[in-house]
């Protein structure tokens, strides 16, 4: 528990740093004469301060509108279908004049990452996907307000999830899993069809997913080999203090996932804070707006359940379980050899750092009876993990391919 009264302690301390410089923002921008350099660079130190101590909550998805090309803007509006302890299954409703449309466009579950961040990083994601498609989300709870009555989760517990998500919305869905549930959701269509289950999905889409880190391994994937488990229960597993919801509770905390987010592309990070700074003084605000965007919801984080964050460092980073054919679920082992109906699609990022090329595009030979023309596999060059789900590279390249596998896999 010590590590989050420490984080508690830093975030009380700054606090009135960020008052002070939300005083100084009110200053700044009222004084009764035009700007000149130093006022610009006094107010772009001011900015920076303000977002170094700020306390970031949790982002809203914020969609209202999508435009197709030729025609008017579609309203969207959030829908809760079911609510669990864990998460929220969600629908973004696509409305004209006051109309459900698209009733008989492709239907798609995305899975987000359940790995620090919450589901709003894929906001980007949804969004593209909204222009030609039906889309439920999962939005996952922040652990730390999750009272201990509701138990454990684990990813046994994720796999329930799925499988439950799965049967609500019926065998004519497609299914997108972003990063890390690229395993979940291979585990979940795979006790699908080795049970012959009618609610096996269309297709999954699994992007930048660690289906076997065996391969081309990165810097988390060497990390999480030269740290026994104990290491990572001692140093990032805590409980969660008394006064918040879910008092008791272990948990990875959210603020040590994004130091580790942060330490993998230090450099990069720092450059971008310093050009943030630049970027305010010489008032360009396209940057500077694209800076805010990424880093409200970058640093944005919620804590997860310990055991499931141990249990995936084990068995995906540490063990291999699922290409080595050891992964279980309720003491059933789990067999991608059984799909034979669902279509499989996998991305990868050339550049990317979290779940290098190679990891993902293992699932094909996991999946060994799925005949070759249900199988695509893509590596978008010049992108790195981040880069196969938002930007106009996912925009623009990645998207117009999945769209096209979506609608072939659809009858």
């Amino acid at each position: 528990m010590l590590l989050y009264h420490l984080n508690e302690f830093k975030k009380a301390a700054m606090w009135p740093t960020h008052l002070w410089s939300e005083a100084n923002n009110l200053f700044l921008q009222n004084l009764p004469f035009e700007s000149t350099s130093l006022t610009r660079i006094l107010s772009a130190s001011n900015e920076v301060m303000e977002r170094t101590t700020r306390h970031y909550t949790k982002p809203n998805f914020n969609i209202r509108t999508v435009k197709r090309k030729s025609e008017k803007n579609i309203k969207i509006e959030e829908k809760v279908i079911r609510e669990k302890p864990f998460c929220t299954l969600k629908q973004f409703v696509r409305k004209q004049n006051d109309v459900i449309i698209g009733k008989n466009e492709p239907t798609v579950l995305i899975v987000p990452p359940l790995s620090g961040h919450f589901a709003t990083l894929l906001r980007g994601t949804a969004e593209t996907m909204l222009m030609h498609h039906n889309v439920y989300i999962i939005d996952w709870h922040d652990s730390r307000l999750i009272p201990l009555k509701y138990g454990e989760f684990s990813v046994e517990t994720y796999v329930d999830y799925l499988l439950e998500f799965m049967a609500n919305l019926g065998p004519d869905i497609h299914v997108m899993a972003v990063c890390q549930p690229a395993v979940p959701v291979l585990m979940a269509v795979s006790i699908l069809a080795e049970r012959g289950d009618i609610n096996q999905p269309k297709s999954m889409i699994l992007m930048g997913g660690p289906i076997d880190t065996r391969i081309n391994p990165g810097k988390v994937d060497i990390f999480a080999k030269e740290h026994d488990i104990d290491w990572f229960k001692r140093n990032v597993i805590t409980k969660i203090p008394a006064y918040y919801p879910g008092a008791g509770r272990d948990v990875c905390p959210g603020f040590i996932m994004l130091s580790g987010f942060m330490s993998l592309n230090y450099e990069r990070h720092k450059e971008a804070n310093f050009n943030l700074f630049l970027n305010l003084v010489k008032g360009d605000l396209e940057h500077t707006e694209s800076h805010r965007k990424f880093y409200d919801e970058y640093r944005s984080v919620m804590d997860l359940p310990a055991e499931y964050f141990l249990e995936s460092i084990t068995s995906i980073f540490q063990e291999h379980d699922l290409p080595k054919e050891k992964m279980q679920w309720k003491g059933q082992i789990i067999k991608p050899k059984s799909i034979q109906k669902t279509a499989l699609m996998t991305i990868e990022g050339e550049l990317d750092d979290i779940s290098p090329p190679g990891q993902t595009f293992a699932a094909h030979k996991l999946c060994s009876s799925l005949s070759k023309n249900l199988k695509q596999h893509y590596c978008q060059r010049g992108v790195g993990h981040y880069g196969i789900f938002n930007g106009h590279r996912w925009r623009e390249e990645i998207y117009p391919k999945i769209k096209i596998f979506i609608s072939e896999n659809n009858k």
